[in-house]
């Protein structure tokens, strides 16, 4: 009995070894890309203020960072692995279920940087334009 559950740990800290290296990996990858590509929307955005699109791009990476391997490590327990087979599907799944929620936190960030720009762009359009005319409809009989 001891010796099985012996067994079952043995296959899990690949599995757990796997899973923080490919959660470090694509957090950090998807961060520094949307570190760079950002940059170009909070310029966009803060013409007027250069270093407060920095400042902005750098927090949100920073909360992007916290929110990511926070979530990384709450769904990084699993259940025994009995075998190879088990250990693989585990790992599956943890992979598969922090890319969705990495691809979640991707298109909020893209939106909130969408939104961002939109309210920036609004702010500087011109005043609508008085009508000039007043169109009079008559009846053509």
């Amino acid at each position: 009995m001891e010796s099985t559950m012996m067994n079952a740990a043995s296959y899990l800290v690949p599995v757990y070894a796997a899973y923080a290296l490919a959660s470090v990996g694509l957090t950090v990858g998807l961060a520094r890309t949307l570190f760079r590509s950002g940059a170009v929307f909070l310029a966009d955005v803060f013409k007027d203020n250069p270093g407060m699109a920095e400042a902005v791009n750098r927090l949100l990476v920073v909360g992007f960072y916290l929110l990511n391997f926070g979530y990384a490590c709450l769904i990084m327990k699993a259940e025994r692995a009995t075998d190879i087979i088990s250990a693989i599907e585990i790992l599956a799944a943890k992979l598969g279920l922090l890319l969705l929620s990495l691809g979640v936190i991707h298109f909020f960030n893209v939106y909130l940087f969408h939104r961002m720009r939109r309210r920036a762009q609004m702010a500087v359009l011109p005043p609508p334009v008085v009508p000039q005319l007043k169109m009079v409809h008559t009846g053509a009989e």
